[in-house]
Order: C-alpha cells, then structure tokens, then sequence
C-alpha cells in the first residue's frame, strides 16, 4: 500500500514550454506561411501526465529538470498549481526544454524537440528508493535511457507498478522489458516495437501480444479514432473510441495514459481505468495546447461513456 500522505504516482521525465503554432497546413520545403495563431503552453510527455493524473484527483510527485529560466519557473509553477510535489524538480545548468509544435487544420501535429536540461535529469536513489509498494510510476523516453532504466530497477525492486509509455519511440534495453509492468503506446510506437504494422484493432491486439511476451503483464495500444486495444492476462479486447470533432491532438496520449493511472492508483480494474482514459483523451482533443486541453476529473462527468469491450482472437 502507498503511504496515505505520500503520491500514489511518481512521474519521472520531462519538462518543456510548448511553443504551439496553428496553420492551415505544414508548409513544403523553403515555403513561409502566414501562421493562424501562436500559444506558449506549459508541456513536455512526463508533465503532462503527471498533469493529467493530477487533475483526475490522483496524489502526483514530479521527478525532472529544467533551466535556470523563466520557462523553467514558469514549468515548475504550473505543475505546482495542480497540487503536484515539485520538490524533486531541480534547476540544471542547460536551458529548459522546448517543443516547437505546429498545429494543422485537421487538427494533426508535427513536433521538433529541443531536449535542454532533460538531458540532465538522473534517477536519484535518495529520491525514488523511498518508494513503497503499490506506488505507480510513470515513465517516457524523452530522458536519458539509462536513467529511466536505472528509475525502473529502483522502484521496481520497492513493489512499485511501473508503466512505460515508450515515446518518442526508440529501441529499448532489453533489461528494462522486464521491469515493466504495464507499456501504453500509440499504434507508431507498437508497430515500432512489435514490427508488426498497426492499421486496425485486430494489428493492434496482435501487436500488443507480441510485446506482452518481452514481460509487461499488461500492453496498452491507443489508435485515436479507432479506439484502444489491451492485451492481458484475461485476453485481448478492443475499445471503441467516442466520436467527436478534433481541434488539436496535442497531449491527448498522456491524457489518457494519466486517467488511466489515476484511476488505476485508486484500485478501478484496468478496463474501468481504460474508459476513463478514453473520456480524457476524447474531451483533450477538443481543446487546443499541452496542458491547457488536459480535463479535470469533473468535467468527465458530461462526456458519454465509453461502451463495454469486445474479445479479439
């Protein structure tokens, strides 16, 4: 059991300003386009799930790094006004991390990623060998991969529950597989990793049993329209998704990978927590920007639900 004053999850990641640009379209090569709007939005995969679990009432410590800055303040006041422990988020001496993001008309995004004082963030023991079981710990790759592997064996070897979303997707170290107990990724990053190509939900359910074989108990495949597919040890079963009008992708994948922990860390099943997840994610696309999309647990209480899951073979 989680200790009742600590965080029911650590996130151990990224941090970075998210400078969000909306267009018509990308432009080609050499071409300049007159930009639709500009957004400077606080950001980064590990903060805006640990937002995102935070707003869904779970108890959230950050693990991180950023600059001596104003993004850095900046980054650190936001995650601290969703209650979230920044305690452990320390200053380096690199710039924070920046995301330059450029929204199109249908509501995709195109990312490039200046990784700062990300590059700087270590796993101490002193920090995450306070762990206790039962503990959930959030991890993504947008860090060092020795770090996050060092972040996995520590709390790993607590009892903690340790959940990788692998993106930006790279090949991972084989020591890492099986410290993992539950993998969410979208259907890039499972084709990727299962090399096996993800274009529906049957692809997906057979991809994430694939991974499921490498050692996480439970592998998690999100195809944004086509729904969610989960691989466990009760089967393979595939969730419709809700049908709504996209504004803006941005951060709907940590959306739902942190309702889906939040409601995890309060003891729902894993398909109750999977629903809830979709709601998230389905109302974040809605809205425009990184956290600035991220719902409050409340607001999903207007958000159809999400209807029960059908078997894959």
């Amino acid at each position: 059991m989680t200790q009742p004053d600590g965080p029911g999850i650590i996130v151990f990641g990224s941090l970075n300003m998210d400078l969000m640009v909306r267009v018509e379209r990308a432009p080609r090569g050499g071409e300049t386009l007159r930009g639709l709007g500009f957004l400077a939005n606080p950001g980064g995969k590990g903060a805006n799930q640990a937002v995102a679990c935070a707003r869904q009432g779970a108890r959230v410590a950050m693990v991180g790094c950023v600059g001596h800055d104003d993004f850095g303040e900046a980054l650190r006041n936001a995650l601290a006004s969703d209650g979230i422990d920044v305690t452990n988020v320390r200053s380096a001496g690199e710039t924070t991390g920046v995301a330059i993001v450029m929204v199109d008309g249908e509501g995709e995004n195109r990312i490039t990623l200046v990784p700062g004082a990300n590059d700087l963030l270590k796993a101490d023991p002193e920090v995450l060998g306070r762990a206790v079981a039962g503990q959930f710990l959030l991890l993504q790759c947008e860090v060092p991969m020795d770090e996050v592997v060092l972040a996995a064996e520590i709390m790993h070897a607590k009892g903690a529950i340790v959940v990788l979303n692998p993106a930006p997707v790279c090949k991972l170290p084989d020591k890492l597989w099986s410290l993992v107990d539950v993998i969410v990724m979208n259907e890039i990053e499972a084709s990727e990793l299962a090399r096996i190509s993800v274009v529906d939900a049957t692809s997906a359910g057979a991809a994430a049993t694939s991974i499921r074989r490498r050692g996480p108990s439970t592998a998690v495949v999100t195809m944004g329209s086509q729904g969610v597919v989960v691989a466990d040890d009760r089967g393979c079963r595939h969730f419709a998704a809700l049908a709504v009008r996209t504004v803006d992708t941005t951060a709907a994948g940590d959306t739902f990978i942190g309702a889906m922990c939040a409601a995890r860390a309060a003891g729902q099943s894993t398909d109750s927590a999977v629903m809830r997840g979709i709601q998230a994610a389905t109302l974040c696309v809605t809205r425009a920007g990184a956290q600035a999309s991220i719902p409050r647990d409340h607001e999903l209480d207007h958000v159809q639900q999400v209807g029960p899951p059908s078997a894959l073979a």
